[in-house]
């Protein structure tokens, strides 16, 4: 990739978020191989070199101020921005970790028009892709309509039944808008022009335990970012299992960011979503759990759903739905 691109797209983040190489370089040294390492450490300390040496990068901002809003702002928008935020340095945490080579324009499509995480098979370039026929685009297309629609009608769920079913009904109508829709037409897209990009979403209501939802289905984007920075390095050092909680504990971190800060309340309760999440695969792989068939067929579905369910109000928390997801469906027209 060119060095002006390298250049702009590493500005950007670093002019705003001071502390972003200590970040980058503190998950990429518990990740991957030795040569990557290098080839991240290198790259970065030429990065640092062009924008500093030539005085673009002066001013050094507080890395809290990137997701403080003016206070006049509404917390929707806060959470907003709190997440592309994230997203923005997770996406740069993947793509500096990357060890395929590939011409700037896809590289750049990749940043900015992809929200997958596995850089290199999007780089690469492969035999085989797996093109969209007619009815994919037709059914991608339809989940995002349907998305639409969930939003449109949470006004009058929320005159017949209330604020926390119309909250809840807007809440799955952002998800399938965004991860069932719109990203399943940009794989669509992406396929047909030859490049490898498989949706992030496969089928979750398939998955016939919680370690297939988890590991193969849900949001396969963050997935494979842990799996890459988190579990793999950990593996090595403190077993399969605990780096698979590890990564259910950073995931909740990461969601009291994008839920709990912009909400001003419900500290904690991502997290314990996400350590039960852990905890439910530990028991479904149990001697136990294996001896009642919590991993496979309807006994391994019902644990899944149960455990996705019920505690999910600790994921969507009060102070959420009532300061962010309500306010946004009412400014989008959703309630009045």
């Amino acid at each position: 990739m060119s060095d002006a691109v390298q250049t702009t797209v590493t500005i950007w983040f670093t002019s705003s978020i001071p502390n972003v190489s200590k970040l980058l370089l503190f998950f990429v040294s518990t990740a991957t191989s030795d040569e990557v390492k290098q080839n991240f450490r290198l790259r970065l300390l030429s990065w640092q070199s062009i924008i500093f040496e030539k005085g673009i990068c002066r001013k050094r901002t507080n890395f809290v101020k990137l997701f403080t809003l003016p206070p006049n702002v509404p917390l929707w928008a806060n959470m907003w921005m709190i997440s592309f935020g994230i997203y923005g340095l997770l996406k740069l945490l993947s793509w500096s970790a990357r060890t395929s080579s590939a011409p700037a324009w896809k590289h750049l499509a990749y940043l900015v028009a992809w929200p997958g995480m596995d850089v290199d098979v999007f780089l690469s370039t492969v035999r085989y892709v797996n093109v969209p026929l007619k009815w994919e685009w037709l059914f991608a297309g339809i989940k995002l309509t349907f998305g639409i629609i969930l939003v449109s009608i949470t006004s009058s769920v929320r005159n017949g039944f209330g604020d926390a079913i119309a909250s809840w009904i807007g809440m799955i109508g952002i998800v399938f808008t965004l991860h069932f829709g719109l990203f399943h037409l940009l794989s669509c897209f992406w396929r047909s022009q030859g490049i490898d990009a498989k949706p992030i979403m496969d089928w979750p209501i398939a998955s016939s335990s919680l370690t297939e939802f988890w590991g193969r289905r849900w949001n396969m984007a963050f997935r494979d970012l842990t799996h890459r920075f988190i579990f793999k390095p950990l593996s090595r050092h403190i077993g399969a299992m605990s780096a698979l909680l590890m990564g259910f504990l950073v995931s909740g971190l990461v969601h009291e960011l994008a839920i709990s800060w912009p909400a001003g309340g419900g500290w904690g309760m991502p997290t314990l979503f996400f350590s039960l999440q852990g905890a439910g695969i530990v028991v479904e792989r149990s001697r136990w759990g294996r001896y009642i068939g919590l991993g496979r067929g309807l006994p391994g579905r019902l644990f899944c759903v149960l455990m996705l369910v019920i505690p999910s109000p600790l994921l969507f928390h009060g102070p959420f739905v009532n300061r962010v997801i309500l306010p946004f469906l009412d400014f989008r027209g959703g309630l009045r």
